[in-house]
């Protein structure tokens, strides 16, 4: 059983039901993929983040939409029914923390931890090695690299971490700059 001591939202509460049930019926990793084709639609379709947020669809309409979704993607059992648990429960809404925590369990139970890397422009094959490699020394485990690109920090690196946020983006250094001659 993962341990619960540090789960405090309700989103990580419905990872954390899931994440045991996964590992009961030993389909962690097929549930981890689903969320995260999952975490994908979500980003790229305005119509599910409208289904899943709406309050003017129904349970019943959220978790049908739902269901087609997972059939159609030939998702595992045991994520089709968390679906229609989160349609049921009215707490689609929690869908995008339910799959963040769910994939911070994940790791956690293989030994690796997951990092969140914000860049201006892409990064090159050599450069995310350089970043996979720094943030092993620096953690002292194998790093889950999902890569952001956000031109608004201008330059630099954004890493989160967990609730550690590692910022070396040119924008925060311009906005501490501008607040220390603001002081000045």
């Amino acid at each position: 059983m993962a341990d619960d001591s540090k789960v405090s939202n309700v989103g990580g509460r419905y990872a954390l039901a899931l994440f045991d049930l996964a590992s009961d019926e030993k389909q962690v990793t097929a549930v981890e993929a689903d969320l995260k084709s999952l975490k994908t639609a979500l980003a790229d379709s305005q119509d599910l983040r409208v289904l899943v947020h709406s309050p003017a669809f129904s349970a019943e309409d959220k978790a049908k939409g739902l269901a087609a979704i997972a059939t159609k993607a030939k998702f595992a059992s045991t994520t089709k029914k968390f679906l229609g648990l989160l349609a049921a429960n009215r707490r689609t809404a929690l869908l995008a923390s339910v799959i963040t925590s769910y994939e911070d369990l994940s790791a956690k139970a293989r030994g690796a931890v997951s990092a969140q890397v914000t860049t201006a422009v892409p990064l090159s094959a050599a450069q995310s090695k350089g970043v996979a490699a720094a943030l092993r020394q620096a953690l002292g485990k194998d790093p889950e690299i999902q890569t952001r690109v956000d031109p608004a920090i201008l330059g630099g690196i954004k890493v989160q971490v967990g609730s550690r946020l590692f910022d070396a983006s040119l924008k925060s250094k311009l906005d501490s700059l501008k607040f220390a001659l603001k002081r000045a």
